[in-house]
């Protein structure tokens, strides 16, 4: 049974949220239970001090253990600090009202973190994908989930580049899972392609999302948020994992998804500050691009940017070609382009069938090796794999530009003002 309700048109009080956490989790559901709360990163925008604060009121006396962990994916580890910070807990609560309790990050890295519960075969992948995608993928999973009695998801859900809507058991696979599921999650939704996933509900990762589930043996509560800014929460549902996201992705598209007459011949993106680097800043490129004209240009504002990322930048600064694809929109095939490997444009629905399990297999081949299984499936899913259609200029706070040549295609990266010759554009 699902609980909740939300409209497109105004903001719940908090006096509706507690009434709807209460109405989603009743109490025989947490009663004397452990439960682990897993929770979005500083790249999502949600009032979770709000949500932090009637979970612990609803929950606090009941519950045997009430713990948290920040489902990151490969995102960069928060110090506890930051966690507090980004759940509302000051010093004194911490000591006080969350004493008792625990306060982790996903370690996706560590290998003593993780367990293995299964496998999904090369034939259900290649079912789940449409063809798309051929391999056999390991399921892993955080080990301290088999700690808990319950598993809780509180997160919002939004359109989303890569499984087309985000939130519900995305907060598993791949929040808490290993990187060897994240990174064929990302190469699915590469193939697919951006514009045929962000803002459709079913899409092939999203069905491979809920294959991994079946082998998560814990119980699992799902209060998916529908948000407009950081402090307003337009709609909120608890219940079964997969229908409390459902109604909940249902009033995203009408909160969340414009729709605009024609194509623009430029587009001017301001990155907000929660994306520190360009590896999550690209997401103003996810969402954008849609309505830029093939031919058009893409601008990124990003100023506060310094870096391309904490988490992979030990290994791409090894290698040039993904120095390269890293700053991509649509181009970021141009090699596997160079041996003939294009998937078939997309039909209306944004999935037509082609033989993309060996163009994707050919792009991992143009790839550095330590790439093919790794985070370029990240960086590409945002981009498109399909005919280069769009110019971008990234203003970013990068002290200087570097220059990469890879054939026909420049690269000049790093810039500070969008007036200057500094600006890093990808040039056809």
């Amino acid at each position: 049974m699902t609980e909740g309700h939300g409209t497109p048109d105004r903001a719940l009080s908090e006096t509706e949220i507690r009434e709807i956490l209460a109405n989603s989790t009743p109490a025989a559901l947490f009663a004397g239970k452990k439960i682990l709360v897993l929770t979005p990163d500083t790249t999502r925008t949600c009032p979770l001090p709000l949500m932090i604060r009637c979970l612990g009121h609803l929950l606090g006396n009941s519950a045997a253990r009430l713990d948290f962990m920040v489902a990151l994916g490969t995102h960069t580890p928060l110090a506890e600090e930051r966690i507090l910070a980004l759940y509302g807990i000051s010093d004194e609560d911490r000591q006080e009202r969350w004493a008792d309790s625990r306060f982790l990050n996903h370690r996706w890295d560590l290998p003593d973190t993780l367990t293995r519960i299964g496998w999904i075969e090369t034939e259900e992948i290649e079912e789940l994908s449409g063809g798309r995608l051929s391999e056999r993928v390991p399921v892993d999973i955080n080990r301290a989930i088999f700690d808990y009695d319950l598993l809780l998801i509180l997160g919002p859900v939004f359109p989303h580049e890569v499984v087309g809507y985000s939130g519900g058991a995305k907060y598993l696979f791949p929040g808490i899972s290993g990187g060897e599921f994240l990174h064929a999650f990302h190469w699915l939704g590469a193939v697919v392609t951006c514009p045929g996933t962000i803002g459709i509900k079913d899409t092939p990762v999203r069905e491979v999302i809920n294959r991994a589930m079946r082998f998560v043996e814990t119980p699992v509560h799902c209060l998916a948020m529908v948000v407009k800014s950081a402090g307003e929460l337009y709609g909120l549902f608890g219940g079964d994992y997969r229908k409390a996201w459902s109604r909940a992705a249902d009033l995203s598209e009408q909160v969340h998804v414009v729709v605009k007459e024609k194509p623009y011949p430029i587009a001017f993106g301001v990155c907000p500050p929660m994306y520190n680097e360009i590896w999550t800043g690209g997401k103003v490129m996810y969402k954008l691009e849609q309505v830029v004209a093939d031919g058009g240009r893409l601008i990124i504002y990003a100023p506060h940017i310094t870096e391309v990322s904490r988490t992979w930048a030990p290994i791409w600064r090894e290698s040039a070609t993904m120095s390269a694809i890293i700053f991509l929109p649509t181009r970021s095939v141009f090699r596997a382009s160079r041996a003939g490997y294009w998937p078939t444009p997309p039909t209306s629905a944004g999935l037509a069938p082609c033989k993309a399990a060996s163009r994707s297999r050919a792009l991992r081949w143009c790839l550095p090796r330590q790439f093919r299984k790794k985070p370029a499936g990240k960086l590409i899913s945002g981009t498109s794999i399909r005919r280069p259609s769009t110019r971008m200029t990234t203003a970013t706070g990068r002290p200087r530009a570097f220059y990469l040549w890879r054939r026909r295609v420049r690269f000049s990266i790093a810039c500070k003002t969008l007036s200057t010759e500094r600006s890093y554009e990808t040039l056809s």
